[in-house]
């Protein structure tokens, strides 16, 4: 039973189920030891001739279908997350599932030696890909075909929305695949660019730049007082002498005295 602690493997053991779990990924998506388990503990409610032993899409979905009325009359509290994962046979979704049942049926928390990195309603193989080497890791199709299953298409036919479902597993694709080569430059052959090779100086400094740092090592300059930042001095004076003009105005009277020509 990979991936099961062994407070849950003794639990599953002593309900004497019709087979044992051994792989929860794939015994547990029909849904049909679900419901054997809670037949044991609501036989009232679970009949057994009721659900189907089959892991075709239609006799898994009226299981399901079965089980959730059941959940919602006895107001069971478990994710939907949960169930769609296992459904489709999701990583880590079955054992988050049958830990969830396990502590509502037994009123007892699950001891973990370790915490999950990844968050409960995303269920990829990326754990798996992190611990395998570089040249064993999926390939970006190799990735949709883990990560969205032929019966997610099946049950939700959304063009578009299985189209979003590929895209996002083949942009997470792309942003591990980046993280590859920063990590480990020398194996992908990686060059660096010639931002990268050209010189780095620090930029000039500036009259705002000169005047901070002489505020810094200096007291700070009296008002009025001028602070000589390595400028010319010269160059701030002017010393052109501009001469002023007179012009003499012309007389208007002139010109109304002038006779007009035709009279």
């Amino acid at each position: 039973m990979s991936g099961l602690s062994r407070e849950l493997v003794k639990w599953l053991q002593s309900l004497d189920l019709t087979w044992q779990i051994k792989t929860p990924k794939w015994d547990l998506t029909s849904g049909f030891l679900v419901a054997e388990i809670f037949s044991w503990y609501f036989p009232q409610d679970i009949q057994m001739h009721s659900y189907y032993d089959s892991t075709s899409l239609d006799p898994k979905m009226k299981n399901w279908t079965l089980l959730k009325n059941f959940f919602k009359r006895r107001r069971i509290d478990i994710p939907g997350e949960y169930i769609e994962g296992t459904i489709h046979c999701k990583e880590g979704a079955s054992t988050l599932l049958i830990e969830r049942i396990y502590e509502i049926l037994t009123n007892r928390q699950v001891r973990k030696l370790q915490k999950d990195d990844l968050p409960k309603t995303e269920f990829t193989d990326d754990a798996y890909q992190g611990k395998l080497p570089l040249h064993a890791r999926s390939t970006a199709s190799k990735a949709i075909k883990n990560n969205l299953r032929i019966t997610e298409i099946m049950a939700d036919q959304n063009l578009i929305l299985n189209a979003q479902k590929a895209q996002k597993i083949i942009n997470d694709h792309v942003d591990h695949r980046r993280e590859q080569r920063e990590d480990y430059p020398d194996r992908f052959h990686m060059k660096p660019s010639p931002g990268q090779l050209c010189i780095r100086r620090p930029p000039p400094q500036n009259t705002a730049t000169a005047i901070s740092d002489y505020n810094e090592d200096n007291e700070s300059p009296v008002a009025g007082e001028q602070v000589d930042c390595g400028i010319d001095n010269m160059a701030r004076e002017s010393s052109v002498q501009f001469k002023e003009i007179e012009v003499n105005q012309v007389d208007k009277s002139a010109f109304y005295n002038l006779p007009i020509q035709g009279y």
